[in-house]
């Protein structure tokens, strides 16, 4: 088959897909017939839409592209990200917050995040604080899924990066505005049954490939005496073991890479939002198994290969993964994809990593734009929620979120979805649970737990993180160095600094608050 033959086969099946989802992105848009439509689908997602479309939503090109480029880079010890994504992102998200926020949400009237929480404490300032944090921080995981996509197009169809990126955001923005949540949802079911198969298909392929699961492995660990001096000296043993305990790579694995995702999975808008489309409670029971089987998919594929690449690129080229991406983590996997596999399959994974990253870009598109269209414009303007406000914030948080991808430096997928995930965690992790379970909730004491989350991430990110502070320069600027604190609490992550601040002021605060928000406090704030 020619190169001209190859390409026409690439862009026809690349039509069709497209052709696909916008014919249900369609669907949704006929089923739209009302704002509750629009921003929380009706409250009657089936189970199975539900699983695949909350998978879908959390596995992006981050999770296939960003963090296999990162496992790629520091082994398998990701794969303790997996861990805690099945039991922290699934199990625990579905059954203990997961009921609680679809019956709190029914019961306020509630159809964002930011409106939930803030009728849970009877707080238009919570509403508009968490409102601003969202639109601040989510067009720079938005970017992140942007760059992913749009990368992984330009190494396959051989077309300019900017084209790429301008027609991928342009295709997934028109469903999401005009179908709301409801199209976001089906055409996620779609997407997700697409990236099950796509990435089991890697799986074996890869393994085929280098001769087996343990010729496989083993061709891995015996590579360890070529780990770079650099990952040495952070504390890297190898890519099939663990960094060396309270090592510089040992916290930036643990504390960035597998908290920042793991954990802050639970404070995740777009995520949450799912919960309150659920018909019953039963329904989010139902979906817990189907979920938890595609999150071990999607990553355990993911932090297995992207190691394994190193052993493919060292017999073909003499090169570790990230030398022969030219030192770009997030160009690793479709390097891999585009130097390894049978033609069908880089079809096929095109096709994966296209539903990976428009599935979360939509979702993150309906979550900004009714954050800023609905939670700021509308209540500023004490008008009811408009769709048409909804889908003009959401046109003006892509704009914005193109910029972003446009500016941003490499191997930045992974490290920007764990800030925007970390920066969730420490200002909204500590109030949100301490809502959803309290009887009479303190407004006193979650006001500021989620002040001091989000001013100690910020602060830490500043003047701390090394990996944060030395790129914004605020902290050389000011000081004459890169970052106040030595090693290794310097790569120590933002998330844990923000999140036990958020936690300290919560518990401190609410013995000492006796006028906690009774029900019809909440019932009452519009």
């Amino acid at each position: 088959m020619t190169m001209a033959v190859s390409t026409q086969l690439l862009v026809g099946i690349a039509v069709i897909y497209l052709a696909l989802i916008l014919g249900v992105g369609y669907y949704g848009y006929k089923k739209t017939k009302s704002a509750d439509d629009y921003m929380v689908a009706g409250r009657n997602t089936p189970p199975i839409v539900l699983a695949l479309s909350y998978g879908a939503t959390f596995i992006s090109t981050s999770a296939i592209v960003g963090f296999g480029g990162m496992a790629a880079q520091y082994g398998m010890s990701l794969m303790w990200l997996t861990v805690l994504c099945i039991v922290v992102g699934v199990i625990i998200a579905f059954i203990f917050f997961g009921k609680r926020v679809r019956r709190k949400g029914k019961e306020l009237g509630a159809m964002t995040y930011p409106e939930l929480l803030g009728k849970i404490f009877a707080s238009k300032k919570i509403i508009y604080g968490i409102s601003i944090i969202f639109v601040a921080s989510m067009p720079l995981y938005t970017a992140a899924v942007l760059i992913g996509g749009a990368r992984f197009i330009e190494t396959t169809l051989g077309i300019p990066y900017m084209t790429a990126l301008l027609g991928f955001a342009v295709i997934v923005a028109l469903y999401v505005i005009i179908g709301g949540l409801i199209a976001v949802m089906y055409t996620d079911a779609v997407q997700a049954a697409i990236m099950f198969v796509g990435m089991g298909i890697l799986l074996v392929f890869t393994y085929i490939m280098l001769g087996g699961v343990t010729a496989a492995h083993s061709a891995l660990e015996a590579m360890t005496p070529l780990v770079p001096d650099n990952l040495i000296a952070m504390g890297m043993t190898g890519w099939t073991s663990m960094p060396e305990f309270g090592s510089p790579l040992w916290m930036t694995v643990i504390t960035t890479l597998v908290l920042g995702v793991g954990i802050g999975v639970l404070s995740q808008p777009q995520l949450a939002v799912r919960f309150m489309t659920a018909k019953d409670g039963k329904s989010l029971n139902r979906a817990v198994p189907m979920g938890a089987l595609f999150i071990v998919m999607m990553t355990g594929v993911a932090f297995t290969v992207g190691p394994l690449t190193n052993v493919y690129f060292m017999q073909t080229s003499g090169q570790l993964a990230l030398e022969a991406a030219g030192g770009n983590a997030d160009s690793v996997i479709p390097l891999f994809i585009n130097s390894a596999m049978p033609e069908l399959f880089v079809i096929i994974f095109m096709l994966t990593l296209l539903s990976a990253a428009m599935s979360t870009l939509s979702s993150l598109l309906h979550t900004m734009g009714t954050t800023l269209g609905g939670d700021l414009f509308s209540r500023i303007k004490g008008a009811k929620y408009s769709v048409r406000a909804n889908q003009a914030g959401i046109g003006i948080m892509l704009l914005v979120s193109i910029l972003l991808a446009v500016v941003m430096p490499g191997s930045i997928i992974a490290r920007a979805t764990a800030m925007f995930m970390g920066l969730c965690t420490a200002a909204l992790l500590p109030a949100f649970i301490h809502g959803i379970i309290s009887k009479r909730p303190s407004r006193l004491a979650a006001t500021w737990s989620i002040f001091a989350g989000a001013a100690g991430w910020l602060l830490w990110t500043v003047f701390a993180h090394t990996a944060e502070s030395s790129a914004l320069g605020i902290c050389n600027m000011l000081f004459g160095v890169n970052t106040l604190v030595s090693s290794p609490w310097c790569y120590l992550d933002p998330l844990v600094v923000g999140t036990v601040l958020s936690v300290i002021v919560l518990l401190i605060l609410l013995p000492l608050d006796k006028k906690r928000v009774t029900k019809e406090e909440q019932m009452a704030l519009q």
